[in-house]
């Protein structure tokens, strides 16, 4: 259906108006109309919200203006993480002949059943109902899965709210449903029926039409499964699946199930489904990948929620199994302490689909629950009893450092220890160490890294000084300085770690490379350290270099020497030979010149692999509108390239210096504090070691720190 030359669509219905990217769903402006005015500028068309109330009057309105185009919207079979205006949709469907779920009438729907499929459209539709059940997803998915299933074996019965739509205009009644129930006590005389009620019926939002039934007293295998869970996972243990109009029908199909119905839904009449009902003579039997393919790519307009693009199903497919795999990880009731109030704002965003309790001290968090401590904050051992979860900054943060209170785009969450503790196994060593990445993971985190190259991407995106390289040196070695106090050399780092050692051991293994030192930007700006100490090293280099980004000063050089810095990850996806001089996460697993030894590590990982574990697999990532649910590392460096093109005044001038005055009295009492407890990490430090090659270099270079 070609789209109109001009013109807008007209819409009488506010609600329908605020639906985010309407007009990109729509292909066409959209412009409000108001039946005693009309529209401000000429109309292709009217669009109204499928057999609502307020659809006969946007009808009327319609007729009334000799407008011949009248769209019926409805959401799509994959809407959104929850039901409700509140969450934004990633389907619509557009149609104007009818509507789905009427089979009083045709509709577009049944016209593209009608089509054959070529044979290049029936390879993705398998491949799309695939990836349909792989994913687990459903229309909503906010639910979480069942405690635990019905015994086996068990037929699904599935209830609907009295005020459904589609059940009246779907030719069925209440008695309906009464049919069902018995007819499926009467087919499977050997199994449970699970009686699966309408998750607004389990809210005691609205009533079900079975619920009065079951009130009534039934057959003892009738099993009332009134719990808010997910129903995909019940759909996979059933043996049949009952539905009068319901949509869960149409989704056992694409699960290979046996359906029974007992109204004419939009998949019913195709020789798909055992129908109670005889099909209208226009239905003609069709393959379960025709109905996958009509409904799902030809019928339903699908975009993006990050980005407010056009996208396809399979893009809806994966982002909601994204949001559902994040949004299932942890308990829905969560506790949380050690978040400052900045970063509090930010805990709904990346704990969205969950509820949680700030605490300001250890005792008022109850017994067993799961509690989030903002990097090591409270010390584990104090409360064995509480599931700890580990939360810190992620490694494609933000255009701007977190110690200038700028928005993170990414936080990892981890529930064994945190990347930065090597003394500790944490998730993304025991996600290097055991997960089996695919070629598809791995091509995906090729294409992830390229453009992150591409893009000059880093943690922070901070810098705007440039640097050449010296002409004539034939070895250029980029020696990265650390914030002293951070915990990351305090658990990370068994042997040196201060800056000054670093720079003494690097100048003591390469006596005639040329050293380029680039302190931490935390340091520098006046936030944390000492600026004036970072400045006398030097003496220790051949250069200093303050503000070149570090994407460009890492192009520039031959090698890479870090304590545990993030900057040695940063040289490894652009190629570079990166020596660690303690225990970083990305160290100990063939990548790199280690001077730690790492036991635990054993495992040899290709490049790809690393970055599929640490970019993809372990952060949750969340844009800066925070309304738009996960997001995908490919989206955040999108983001990450529009932020940084936006080119804001990055705290500067007064509001810089209001900052460093706010910040740097805490800032100072968290590192000496993080000093003091630097002796309760060494204790545990046995589980790293200096590699036994390089104790004597190691000894030397510690000598003048003593």
């Amino acid at each position: 259906m070609g789209l109109p030359a001009e013109g807008a669509i007209g819409v009488l219905s506010h609600g329908i108006r605020r639906i985010r990217h309407l007009s990109t769903l729509l292909g066409e402006p959209v412009v409000p109309v108001y039946p005693w005015r009309g529209a401000a500028v000429p109309l292709s068309g009217v669009a109204a919200w499928g057999r609502r109330p307020s659809a006969r009057k946007a009808l009327g309105f319609a007729q009334a203006h000799g407008i011949e185009r009248f769209l019926c919207l409805e959401d799509g079979f994959l809407r959104s993480l929850q039901p409700g205006a509140s969450f934004q949709t990633c389907s619509l469907v557009v149609d104007d002949r009818g509507i789905y779920y009427d089979a009083s009438q045709p509709s577009r729907l049944e016209h593209l059943l009608s089509r054959p499929l070529l044979p290049a459209e029936l390879g993705r539709a398998r491949k799309l109902i695939e990836r349909w059940c792989s994913a687990g997803i459903s229309k909503y998915n906010y639910a979480p899965d069942p405690a635990s299933l019905p015994p086996q074996p068990y037929v699904l019965v599935v209830d609907q709210t009295e005020s459904d739509a589609s059940v009246r205009y779907g030719l069925a009644n209440g008695d309906s449903f009464r049919r069902m129930l018995e007819s499926a006590l009467q087919a499977y005389p050997d199994c449970r029926i699970v009686v699966k009620e309408h998750p607004e019926v389990a809210r005691g939002r609205k009533g079900g039409y079975l619920g009065r039934i079951l009130d009534q007293g039934t057959d003892t295998r009738v099993q009332r499964l009134q719990d808010d869970v997910h129903v995909v996972p019940l759909i996979r243990h059933a043996r049949a699946v009952f539905a009068v109009t319901s949509q869960v029908g149409f989704e056992a199909l694409l699960h290979g199930k046996t359906v029974h119905t007992f109204g004419m839904p939009f998949y019913a009449g195709w020789g798909l489904t055992i129908d109670a009902l005889p099909a209208p003579g226009r239905r003609h039997p069709v393959s379960v990948e025709q109905l996958a393919f009509a409904a799902l790519v030809r019928y339903t307009r699908y975009v993006q929620p990050h980005t407010g693009d056009r996208c396809q199903v399979e893009d809806a497919i994966d982002y909601l199994a994204l949001q559902r795999r994040i949004g299932q990880a942890f308990p829905r009731h969560l506790h949380a302490i050690g978040f400052s109030r900045w970063k509090r704002k930010f805990l709904k965003d990346f704990l969205q689909g969950h509820e949680v309790i700030v605490h300001r001290n250890l005792r008022t968090v109850p017994e067993g629950a799961t509690l989030l401590r903002w990097g090591q904050c409270v010390d584990a051992a104090v409360r064995p009893d509480l599931a700890m979860i580990t939360v810190e900054d992620g490694f494609l943060r933000s255009v701007g450092l977190g110690a200038e209170l700028v928005r993170p785009l990414s936080w990892v969450f981890d529930g064994s220890g945190i990347y930065y503790d090597a003394t500790r196994e944490s998730d993304l060593e025991r996600l290097l160490a055991n997960t089996e990445f695919d070629s598809t993971m791995l091509a995906r985190a090729a294409r992830l890294r390229e453009s992150i190259i591409h893009a000059g991407l880093t943690k922070y995106n901070v810098g705007s000084g440039s640097w050449t390289r010296p002409a004539g040196v034939s070895r250029v070695i980029l020696v990265v300085g650390q914030v002293e106090a951070d915990a990351s050399l305090r658990l990370g780092a068994p042997g040196i770690r201060t800056n000054r050692a670093l720079l003494d051991v690097v100048r003591a293994e390469a006596p005639d490379a040329y050293l380029v030192y680039k302190p931490h930007p935390d340091v520098m700006t006046g936030l944390r350290g000492n600026r004036d100490e970072e400045k006398a090293l030097a003496a220790l280099c051949d250069e200093l270099v303050l503000d070149c980004p570090m994407d460009r000063l890492i192009a520039a050089v031959d090698a890479v020497h870090v304590l545990t810095s993030l900057a040695g990850f940063e040289a490894l996806l652009r190629g570079k030979p990166v020596t660690p001089h303690g225990a970083p996460f990305y160290a100990g697993w063939g990548l790199t010149d280690d001077r730690c030894a790492m036991p635990r590590r054993r495992r040899r990982l290709s490049l790809d692999m690393l970055v599929a574990g640490a970019l993809i697999l372990y952060p949750r990532y969340v844009l800066r509108d925070g309304t738009s649910g996960f997001a995908t590392p490919e989206s955040v460096v999108d983001h990450i390239q529009s932020w940084r093109d936006e080119a804001p005044a990055r705290a500067s001038g007064c509001r810089h210096r209001l900052i460093q005055a706010l910040l740097r009295p805490w800032l100072c009492w968290r590192d000496g504090a993080a000093v003091r407890d630097s002796g309760r990490s060494r204790a545990r430090a046995n589980a790293i070691r200096p590699d036994p090659q390089h104790r004597a270099s190691h000894r030397q270079t510690a000598a003048p720190e003593q």
